[in-house]
């Protein structure tokens, strides 16, 4: 079952510096998701975009290759990978030998697929882009766009969440609005060590309430769980309560040993933001 309990998370873990795909923790979806009321295929698109900031290998020549990698993981797949797991993953190709950039590239494709698509009854495959330093200039840094909840002067009382928060008018006429806030903050449910995020919601539909909305995202202050399983939350929450004809929520959390996740879930097929990081990333 691999409960995430079970995981690196927490625990002394010796830097292994040879390629083993073994290190990878995949952990299932469906029981959080469970949770929420979701059985079955889940009522939502998206993916969860990582960054990996610290990869390196060695030529064949035995010199160090640096790279970013971007990787992209379907939220259709039965598992994500626990995080620090896939730290020591990417530590294993330090001192190992490659033919090329082409080659980790295809590797990690190989395994991270292999993991979160593990116990699928079709398996499909992540996408994961190297980016070597002569394209490092060229990543840029930009902030979620859309309406700043933050600019609310709020009193704020729950740190675990509420739902009870959130409300639309459902009389109004329908409205377009894009809407992000940087206050959002949840907790790893193993380590207790917190983890800071900016999300964006988007939606189109009944008005939301806008000072009910930051005081519902604050709410999560206190709050244990993945970045997935948050954004889920969030998603579900607005959808049951508010009812918008279209929802997307996009949270960029900041990265912790070298990584960011940066989960989008959405009513509706749209395509993948640029896995662009914002400033506190």
């Amino acid at each position: 079952m691999n409960p995430p309990e079970s995981s690196p998370l927490g625990k002394a873990s010796a830097c292994v510096d040879q390629y083993d795909a073994t290190l990878l923790f995949p952990i299932a979806r469906a029981d959080q998701r469970a949770a929420l009321g979701i059985s079955g295929a889940a009522p939502f698109f998206g993916a969860d975009l990582w960054t990996a900031f610290e990869l390196s290998w060695l030529n064949q020549r035995g010199k160090p290759q640096v790279a970013l990698a971007h990787i992209t993981v379907p939220c259709e797949t039965p598992r994500i990978v626990e995080s620090k797991s896939f730290k020591l993953y990417l530590n294993s190709f330090s001192n190992t030998r490659f033919a090329d950039a082409a080659q980790v590239q295809a590797r990690i494709r190989a395994d991270v697929s292999a993991a979160v698509w593990r116990g699928a009854a079709s398996a499909g495959s992540v996408g994961v882009t190297l980016l070597g330093p002569d394209r490092f200039a060229q990543e840029p840094m930009q902030e979620l766009d859309g309406l700043s909840l933050d600019r609310l002067d709020v009193q704020c009382t729950q740190y675990q969440p509420a739902p009870e928060l959130l409300s639309a008018q459902r009389d109004a006429a329908p409205v377009s609005e894009r809407l992000t806030s940087q206050l959002l903050k949840s907790n790893c449910p193993v380590t207790g060590q917190p983890d800071w995020a900016s999300v964006q919601i988007a939606y189109r539909g009944p008005p939301i309430d806008q000072e009910g909305l930051l005081q519902y995202l604050v709410s999560f202050r206190n709050h244990s769980g993945f970045h997935e399983q948050c954004v889920e939350r969030i998603f579900m929450d607005l959808w049951t309560r508010c009812q918008p004809i279209e929802l997307s929520v996009y949270a960029r959390y900041m990265r912790r040993g070298g990584l960011d996740i940066n989960p989008l879930r959405t009513s509706h097929p749209q395509g993948l933001p640029r896995n662009m990081r914002t400033a506190r990333q």
